[in-house]
């Protein structure tokens, strides 16, 4: 999920691990524990001079369950090196540590994996790319109030019931919130495959996910032989059933889809993409993600230009244009339901 979630859930963890000990330094140290997995992006850009190859990188290996293990010991003995000196010295012991960078490591990844975007647990064993799709990439619902109960929480005094009491309450409530999305998921999964059969669309597979900021408006996706059905549905629709779906040419064939870098794309992709073509270059869209606008299929919110050179594909720097108030406002209006 997006970084401000992260440093929220790596806070929580920090004090679970040595909020008693250490009072709100826990949180600070938990914070920094849940924000080491997504420094794969500047990494990334670091190792690979490939805008492909960095995105491919990011969400792998710092975000898989053996890095955890590997860095909340590498970590955790290092903080404690640092930390334990003078008047704080065997405050804390190497284990409290250890367990606090566990905690904020381990947690980053699998709250990543109830996202859209997909991560890569298991590497260096496999590269596959859990995705639950129950919850967006943002979501304040799931934030906000989960970061609201840990400040109040900052005021008391690290040995206070009342402190404890908050941070439980926290994770009681981001947990029930990210339990209310599975089940939603599970209900809005039943309304997409109905749909596409009453429309009689023969598909091979589809995914549904939530649109950005919320878990009320859902995006589904089919793919046929030949395109992709795509449509919208919020549970505060007065019926149950897609009122419009759309279509998607796929356009594959304009491009070598067994290049590897195009292979690396469709990999990150779940093969859920399309391509365009203009006098210029070539235009990549990422369909696992929804469009802004859920009557324009041009309003995917992940896409970008890509740039051939000496035999390699590479991401070309987004310079258009924002997307427009007026799809933003039609978005906004379609999460109330129609």
């Amino acid at each position: 999920m997006d970084s401000l979630t992260q440093i929220v859930l790596g806070a929580a963890c920090g004090e679970v691990a040595l909020g008693k000990k250490i009072g709100n330094k826990a949180m600070l140290f938990g914070a920094i524990g849940g924000t080491i997995p997504d420094l794969d992006v500047i990494f990334g850009r670091l190792i690979y001079h490939n805008e492909i190859d960095a995105m491919a990188f990011h969400r792998g290996f710092m975000h898989s369950i053996l890095f955890s293990f590997i860095g909340a010991y590498l970590f955790g003995k290092l903080t404690f090196y640092l930390y334990n000196k003078g008047r704080r010295k065997d405050t804390t012991t190497t284990k409290d540590w250890i367990w606090l960078f566990f905690l904020s490591l381990f947690t980053h990844p699998i709250l990543d994996s109830f996202t859209p975007y997909g991560t890569q647990l298991f590497l260096p064993f496999s590269n596959y790319r859990v995705a639950f799709n129950n919850i967006s990439v943002v979501d304040p619902l799931y934030t906000l109030p989960f970061l609201f109960l840990l400040i109040a929480a900052m005021f008391f005094n690290r040995k206070s019931s009342k402190r404890r009491k908050l941070v439980k309450l926290s994770l009681y409530i981001s947990s029930f919130y990210m339990l209310l999305t599975l089940m939603n998921k599970l209900y809005i999964d039943s309304v997409f495959k109905e749909s596409f059969n009453k429309a009689n669309i023969s598909y091979k597979r589809y995914s549904i996910q939530p649109t950005i900021l919320n878990n009320f408006l859902w995006y589904g996706i089919a793919e046929t032989d030949k395109d992709f059905k795509v449509g919208f549905y919020s549970i505060f629709d007065s019926k149950k059933g897609i009122d419009t779906i759309l279509t998607i040419k796929k356009k594959h064939d304009l491009l070598n889809i067994n290049h590897p870098d195009i292979k690396t794309l469709a990999w990150f992709s779940n093969n859920y993409f399309n391509l365009e073509k203009d006098s210029i270059q070539y235009r990549y869209y990422d369909l696992r993600y929804p469009l802004l606008n859920p009557n324009d299929t041009k309003t995917s919110v992940f896409k970008f230009d890509l740039k051939k050179i000496n035999n390699r594909w590479d991401i070309v720097p987004f310079n258009g244009t924002p997307p427009s108030k007026e799809d933003f406002t039609i978005f906004l209006e379609r999460i109330k339901g129609k």
